[in-house]
C-alpha cells in the first residue's frame, strides 16, 4: 500500500515538473484567444475551458470574417463551443493591440481549409 502511494506521489511530481503539462492551454484560461479552425474560420473570445480532446468553450466571442473587398466583419456569437477535431491553432490575443486595430480598413483573403 505504501509503495502505491509513493508511486502516485512521484507520478504527480513528475507531471507537474514537465513543461508541456504546465504550459498548455491552462495558461490561456480566462484570457482572450484567437482560434483558427481547420475550415479556415477565426474565432475570438475568452477561453473558459477545454478538455483532453481540445474541445474548447469561449465566451463573449465573435467570428472575424475576412474579405478582399470590404473590411473585416465581426459576427457576434456569445458563448460558443468548438469541437477539438476542428481546432487548428489557439493563440493569445494582446487586448490592447487588438483594440487599436481598425477592422473596417483591413482587407484580406479568407483562409483556406486545411488540406490533409
Amino acid at each position: 500500500m505504501t509503495t502505491d502511494l509513493t508511486s502516485k506521489r512521484k507520478q504527480r511530481v513528475f507531471e507537474s515538473n514537465r513543461p508541456e503539462m504546465a504550459s498548455g492551454l491552462d495558461a490561456f484560461v480566462n484570457h482572450t484567444v484567437s482560434i483558427i479552425t481547420s475550415d479556415g474560420r477565426n474565432f475570438i473570445g475568452t477561453l473558459k475551458g477545454f478538455d483532453q480532446t481540445i474541445n474548447v468553450i469561449i465566451d463573449e466571442s465573435h467570428e472575424r470574417v475576412y474579405s478582399t473587398t470590404s473590411g473585416v466583419e465581426q459576427v457576434m456569437l456569445g458563448l460558443h463551443i468548438i469541437r477539438g477535431d476542428n481546432v487548428a491553432i489557439v493563440g493569445l490575443i494582446d487586448d490592447e493591440l487588438d483594440n487599436r486595430l481598425n477592422l473596417a480598413n483591413i482587407k484580406a483573403e479568407p483562409l483556406n481549409s486545411v488540406a490533409h
